[in-house]
């Protein structure tokens, strides 16, 4: 699987990039992911909830590191879940901020089923990808990621499955006299 996704983020390109790369900071907004450890000399380990309830862990190294403007990386060969991806920064049009884009490649654990299970869960990369950079925005701009009262943990489609339509609240018939 690819998916590439941007959003433009309201702060300067060197601050939203120095965010970025304290991996640690990373489970702070992308909720599928547990935690993030810095192994030194470029190298981390991860660990990411996967589709049932299950964990899944791989250690990663970086491959491209150049400050204020990407990083990237590739997980090991006997990686729980394969992957590799890069994460751009360049300073957004209009002095608005930072465009991020990420970049990234995905062997879903299963194959094709396993990600037609983690589609239906609301799992799937894409989406993953695209909540995370919400989220990530709304921590840099805010300092906190705001949840709404109906849907306190985000866009999860068990979730949303269970939800039904909005219906007028019932009256009592007007009283006459």
């Amino acid at each position: 699987m690819d998916v590439t996704a941007a959003i433009t983020v309201n702060r300067p390109r060197e601050a939203v990039y120095a965010f970025w790369r304290a991996f640690d900071n990373l489970p702070r907004f992308m909720y599928h992911l547990e935690s993030v450890e810095a192994r030194g000399e470029g190298r981390s380990h991860w660990t990411a909830k996967a589709p049932l309830g299950r964990t899944v862990e791989w250690d990663a190294e970086i491959t491209a590191d150049t400050p204020g403007q990407e990083i990237a990386w590739r997980s090991d060969e006997d990686a729980g879940v394969r992957n590799a991806g890069r994460v751009r920064f360049r300073d957004a049009p209009g002095a608005r901020g930072t465009e991020v884009v990420v970049e990234l490649t995905y062997d879903a654990p299963g194959g094709k089923v396993g990600g037609l299970v983690a589609k239906l869960f609301g799992e799937e990369p894409t989406q993953q990808v695209k909540d995370d950079l919400r989220r990530f925005k709304q921590v840099l701009e805010t300092g906190e990621v705001v949840r709404s009262e109906g849907t306190p943990e985000g866009q999860h489609a068990s979730r949303l499955v269970r939800q039904r339509p909005a219906r007028p609240v019932e009256q009592d018939p007007p009283v006459t006299t």
